[in-house]
C-alpha cells in the first residue's frame, strides 16, 4: 500500500466532506492549458501519485480513478499500485468516460455536487462537463474551490525565475509587428481585444523567452491585447531591466500577474475574443462585454516559420548532429565494454549536447529505452527501472535539445547486437512508414489526418498499429510540442502550408518486448505547382544516421532505398566537415555508406 497517496486521499475527503462535495476532478493542466506545467500546479501528480504528462484524476468518497491514454498504461498500472486509484485506459473497449463513471459513482447520492478549479480548466472542458453531468441525473458543477489549498502543505511556490529578451537575429520578426499581425487577424473577426492564456504564444508573440516550465523556454504570464494596447500581467520581479526597458520600448505595458482578473472586469472594449480551450474557465467568465467565440489566431501565425527561424533550425540541427554522431560512435562499443545503463547513456548524451553552442537545455526528458521499455510509449528511467544494457537488441532513444536558435526532437532504435526476426520485421515496417511519409507530396491545405494513413498503411497490412500521433509541431526555441497542425489518425482540421515544421515518428510496440520508433523533423516545402494548385512536400531537417543493421533490404522498395540512400549522403556531407575527431569521420562514413 502507498500510505503516502492513501493519507492524501483521507486529507481531501475530509475538505470534501465539510465543502458538501461529492466528487473532485485533478486535471494535468494549469491556467494557461501547458501540457508541461510548473510543479505549482502539479495537483493530479501530487494526488495520484502519477508522473505521466498526460491525466485526469477522479476521487469520491469512496473510489479513486485515473484516466489516461495508451501511452501511459504500463506505467501507470506500476506508478496507481497500492494508492487507491483505479487505472481507467481511454479509447479501450469498455473503459467509461469520467462522466459516465460519475453518474454511476454518484447514482445513490441525493443532490450530488463535482467540485473542479475553475483556474486550470479550461472553459470549453467545463462547459462540457456540466452538460455531461446534468444529463446524468442533474449532478451539480462547482467552480470556485480548489482543496490542495489546504491539503497540499509544500506545494511549491509559481515560479519566479527571470526572462530573458529573445533577439531578433534568431526570432526574425519584431515584437510590434507580430502585435500588429495579430490586431490585423482580430479585425478580420470582427474582434476588438483578445486575452493570450498559452505561455509559448505569449513567449513568441513578445520576443521572449523564460525557464518558468520544465524543457520548455517559457514564463508564467497572460498578455491582454486590445486595439490600442497591450499589457503583459507578470510578476514583476521576473523582468531585469533589460527586458523592462525592451518592453516598454515595443509599447508592451505590464502589470501584476494576479490583476488580470481585476482587468478583464474592466475591460472596456465593445467584445473579446475567447478561445474557450484555451482559456481558462475562471478568467473566461469574467469580461462584462460580447465574447467572441473562437481560436487564436496567433498558434496559427507561430507554426510557420519565418526565413530567419528556417535557417536557425537548419543551424540547430548541424550542432545536434555533430552531438548525435558521437554518441553514436560512443554507444555500441561502450555496451560492448560492460557497465552501461539506460540512465548512464542519457547523460553522456546530455553532455555532448550541452558541449554544443547555443545549447540552453533538453526540449523534453529523454527516453532512452531497452528492450522491453521500449514498448512503454512515454518511458522514462528512474533509479529503481534504470536496465542495465546488453549488446543484443534494441534501445530506443527519443531524444532533442533547446538551442537559442532552434529545437530538435529525435528518435533513433539502434541494435547492440544480435536481433530477433521480429525484431528486423518490426523495424523495416516501421522505417518504410517513416520514409513514405517524407515522400509524401500533396495540395497545399491538407491536413494532417489526411496524410497520416501514409505512415501506417505498410504496418497496416501486417496487423500493426500505434495508437500515439505521427506528427507534431516543433517550435522555434520554443515548446517541442506544438499546434495547431497534427498528423494523426484522429481529425485535425489546420492545414500544412509550406515554412511549418513537423515530425514524422511512426512506431510499434509490442508490451513486454520490445518498441522501435524513427523519427524526423521536417520541414513543410513547395514541391511544383499545376493546373490543380500548389503541392507541398517534406524536407528532412533532422540529421543523424539511421541504423541500417536491421533493415531487411528485400522489403524496401526502390524509392525507399533511393531516399535512405539520398538522405545519408545529405547527413555525412552536412556533418562531415564540422567533426575533427577522425573516428567520428569514419563512423559518421561508414554509417552513411550506400545501402
Amino acid at each position: 500500500m502507498n500510505q503516502v497517496i492513501c493519507n492524501r486521499l483521507e486529507a481531501l475527503r475530509e475538505v470534501m466532506h465539510r465543502e458538501s462535495i461529492d466528487a473532485f476532478i485533478f486535471p494535468s493542466t494549469d491556467p494557461h492549458n501547458g501540457e508541461y506545467v510548473p510543479a505549482h500546479w502539479e495537483g493530479r501528480k501530487w494526488i495520484s501519485g502519477f508522473s505521466g504528462s498526460a491525466g485526469t484524476a477522479v476521487v469520491t468518497m469512496d473510489a479513486a480513478a485515473l484516466w489516461t491514454d495508451s501511452r501511459y498504461f504500463i506505467a501507470a498500472e506500476e506508478q496507481l499500485r497500492g494508492t487507491g486509484f483505479k487505472l481507467m485506459k481511454e479509447r479501450v473497449e469498455g473503459t467509461p468516460t469520467i462522466i459516465k463513471w460519475l453518474g454511476m459513482k454518484l447514482a445513490t447520492v441525493q443532490s450530488p455536487t463535482v467540485g473542479v478549479d475553475g483556474t486550470v480548466n479550461s472553459a470549453a472542458s467545463v462547459e462540457t462537463l456540466i452538460a455531461g453531468l446534468r444529463a446524468e441525473g442533474g449532478i451539480t458543477v462547482r467552480t470556485n474551490f480548489d482543496p490542495l489549498d489546504l491539503i497540499w502543505h509544500d506545494r511549491p511556490p509559481v515560479p519566479a525565475d527571470k526572462v530573458a529578451v529573445h533577439p531578433l537575429e534568431y526570432a526574425g520578426e519584431p515584437c510590434r509587428e507580430k502585435l500588429g499581425r495579430i490586431r490585423k487577424a482580430l479585425r478580420e473577426r470582427h474582434a476588438y481585444g483578445m486575452l493570450v492564456s498559452a505561455l509559448d504564444d505569449i513567449a513568441w508573440t513578445l520576443n521572449l523567452r523564460g525557464t518558468d516550465v520544465h524543457c520548455n523556454p517559457v514564463f508564467v504570464a497572460y498578455l491582454l491585447i486590445d486595439t490600442k494596447r497591450a499589457t503583459l500581467f507578470i510578476n514583476p520581479g521576473k523582468l531585469t531591466p533589460e527586458a523592462a526597458e525592451y518592453l516598454a520600448a515595443e509599447g508592451v505595458a505590464v502589470a501584476d500577474y494576479g490583476g488580470v482578473r481585476r482587468a478583464l472586469e474592466a475591460y472596456g472594449e465593445y467584445n473579446i475574443l475567447m478561445d474557450g480551450d484555451e482559456t481558462c474557465h475562471t478568467l473566461f467568465n469574467m469580461p462584462p462585454c460580447v465574447k467572441v467565440a473562437g481560436p487564436s489566431p496567433i498558434p496559427a501565425m507561430k507554426a510557420v516559420k519565418n526565413q530567419v527561424e528556417i535557417e536557425g533550425f537548419r543551424r540547430a540541427m548541424l550542432r545536434d548532429g555533430v552531438a548525435l554522431v558521437k554518441f553514436l560512435r560512443w554507444l555500441r562499443p561502450a555496451v560492448e565494454a560492460g557497465g552501461q545503463t539506460e540512465m548512464s547513456v542519457s547523460a553522456v548524451l546530455e553532455r555532448l549536447r550541452a558541449a554544443q553552442p547555443l545549447y540552453r537545455g533538453l526540449s523534453f526528458d529523454t527516453i532512452a529505452a531497452y528492450g522491453a521499455h521500449g514498448a512503454v510509449v512515454h518511458y522514462e528511467a528512474t533509479p529503481e527501472t534504470d536496465a542495465a544494457l546488453r549488446p543484443e537488441g534494441f534501445i530506443l532513444i527519443d531524444s532533442g535539445a533547446q538551442y537559442l536558435d532552434g529545437t530538435t526532437d529525435i528518435t533513433r532504435t539502434v541494435a547492440l547486437g544480435s536481433l530477433t526476426d521480429e525484431e528486423c520485421l518490426v523495424y523495416t515496417l516501421v522505417l518504410k512508414g517513416h520514409i513514405q511519409l517524407e515522400l509524401c507530396k500533396f495540395p497545399r491545405g491538407a491536413s494532417g489526418t489526411q496524410l497520416d494513413a501514409v505512415a501506417r498503411k505498410d504496418l497496416w497490412r501486417y496487423g500493426l498499429n500505434y495508437l500515439h500521433g505521427t506528427g507534431h509541431g516543433v517550435g522555434s526555441y520554443l515548446n517541442v510540442h506544438e499546434g495547431p497542425h497534427q498528423i494523426r489518425m484522429e481529425y485535425k482540421p489546420a492545414p500544412l502550408v509550406e515554412g511549418m515544421t513537423v515530425t514524422d515518428e511512426p512506431g510499434i510496440y509490442l508490451a513486454g518486448r520490445f518498441g522501435v520508433r524513427t523519427e524526423n523533423t521536417l520541414l513543410v516545402v513547395p514541391y511544383k505547382e499545376t493546373g490543380f494548385g500548389r503541392f507541398l512536400g517534406f524536407e528532412p531537417l533532422t540529421l543523424c544516421p539511421i541504423d541500417i543493421a536491421p533493415i531487411l533490404a528485400d522489403m524496401l522498395a526502390p524509392e525507399e532505398k533511393d531516399w535512405l540512400n539520398a538522405y545519408h549522403r545529405t547527413v555525412r556531407d552536412s556533418l562531415m566537415p564540422l567533426l575533427d575527431d577522425e573516428a567520428d569521420r569514419e563512423w559518421l562514413a561508414a554509417a552513411c555508406a550506400e545501402f
